[in-house]
């Protein structure tokens, strides 16, 4: 009786290790990286600002290219506890004169032209 015991503890042990076996007490944390860009934020800019006024409304870029400074990307994961990803990309464009040319990314997109 008592090997029978040992043999069923020894047996819950080994399959608490495995993945495929989910237990309902474990809490897994929603984990979010990079810039949170909103559509009021989208909407707000408008072709002709300054990158200081970009970045006043969206915050510093999470990318800024070393060898094509005038390109700015925005990117944001988010993974939840059910392991649904979340992925948004925003790329913005300037001249020059640092002026904003384009916005190219995954909110729907209004450009305000002065």
């Amino acid at each position: 009786m008592r090997l029978y015991s040992i043999l069923l503890l020894l047996c819950v042990f080994l399959f608490a290790g495995c993945s495929w076996v989910q237990f309902p007490s474990i809490h897994k944390v929603t984990v979010q990286q990079g810039n949170i860009v909103s559509q009021d934020m989208i909407d707000k800019l408008q072709i002709g600002m300054s990158k200081t006024q970009v970045q006043y409304i969206l915050g510093t870029p999470l990318v800024i290219d070393t060898f094509d400074p005038s390109r700015w990307d925005y990117y944001y994961t988010k993974v939840d506890s059910n392991n649904n990803k979340t992925e948004q990309q925003i790329s913005l464009r300037f001249n020059r004169d640092s002026a904003l040319l384009s916005i190219e990314g995954d909110l729907s997109i209004i450009n305000h032209d002065k």
